[in-house]
């Protein structure tokens, strides 16, 4: 693995399954008593936080000091970036303060690529979440996550060929839905973006997948393994992109009677936060079929192999 983690395309397959294995390993070390590895010790690791964040910034946090890392947890509100400092200055920072690691959460699209190439700072630069950039720690916990549903214990060295994935909502402003577009993709998975045409980006032909305008038939014609849910980003948004959020709920929203139409083996997934009753409904989200919390833990273990791919050199036999 190279030295940063900014996209998901950057894995090749080789890299992405092995980032997988590693994180099986460490989904042992959290089912242990003891939930401690001395592989980071001495390793100083900042959570570098201009966007609020609840699940990855608490995941990262853990996985780090599960690895045993010194952590330094930075919040762009009440610091010296309120006052005006910049992304430069912050960084060289964290170099003089003598970071190993920096994880990125900036709502600009390329920050974390503006630090990796910069000379600001020499750590590894992992991607937290770029604007509508990308997210591919989100990506690797959704894959590691479907490998687990799909091929339970007998998934270390698996890819996911022939898994279809339908990725539903708000595809316009989703770092999440083109970083699992991306993984997925060289994963071997079969990608359906599912939306209103006006939360689709303009010019799709970049992305490997197929586009389609209506739920039910997707669901229907396609007969998904896995459904992905997205949050509609108001926050993002600066027009109307939709009737209401009732029509919504109504013609995108995934709810019981469309949970009921999956085939039996069929899976559904949240990256959160959800917006419950809009774009997923509480029978939906409290279902057997559905993961959100499982993907919430396994964030856990893959971040903890992300860091220990980037930072522990040679693997050892402590895992």
């Amino acid at each position: 693995m190279t030295k940063h983690l900014l996209s998901a395309g950057d894995l090749s397959r080789e890299q992405a399954i092995e980032i997988l294995d590693i994180a099986e390993g460490m989904s042992n070390v959290n089912d242990r008593e003891i939930k401690k590895l001395p592989t980071l010790r001495g390793k100083t690791v900042v959570n570098l936080f201009f966007e609020d964040s609840t699940r990855t910034r608490i995941s990262f946090e853990v996985a780090e000091k599960r690895l045993s890392a010194d952590v330094i947890n930075f919040s762009a509100k009440g610091s010296s970036v309120s006052k005006g400092e910049s992304l430069k200055d912050t960084a060289q920072t964290l170099e003089a303060i003598g970071a190993d690691a920096v994880v990125i959460r900036h709502s600009a699209s390329g920050a974390a690529n503006v630090l990796a190439h910069s000379n600001w700072i020499q750590g590894s630069i992992i991607n937290a979440g770029d604007g509508t950039h990308e997210h591919p720690t989100q990506a690797l916990l959704d894959a590691f996550t479907m490998r687990k549903r799909i091929h339970g214990a007998q998934s270390p060295g698996k890819a996911l060929d022939g898994v279809k994935v339908a990725i539903v909502g708000d595809i316009l402003h989703s770092r999440v839905a083109r970083s699992n577009q991306l993984l997925l993709s060289t994963l071997g998975a079969e990608v359906h973006f599912v939306a209103p045409p006006t939360l689709l980006p303009q010019n799709a032909s970049g992305f490997k997948a197929a586009l389609h305008y209506n739920l039910d038939e997707m669901l229907a014609t396609e007969k998904p393994d896995v459904v992905m849910m997205l949050r509609l980003q108001a926050e993002r948004m600066n027009a109307s992109y939709f009737p209401t959020e009732r029509e919504y709920a109504r013609i995108w929203g995934f709810n019981a009677g469309r949970l009921g139409a999956l085939k039996d083996s069929a899976i559904v997934m949240h990256p959160g936060p959800m917006n419950r009753g809009l774009e997923i409904d509480a029978v939906t989200a409290d279902s057997p079929r559905s993961t959100v919390l499982e993907q919430v833990t396994n964030g856990v273990s893959i971040r903890m192999a992300v860091l220990y791919s980037l930072l522990s050199g040679e693997r050892s036999a402590d895992v």
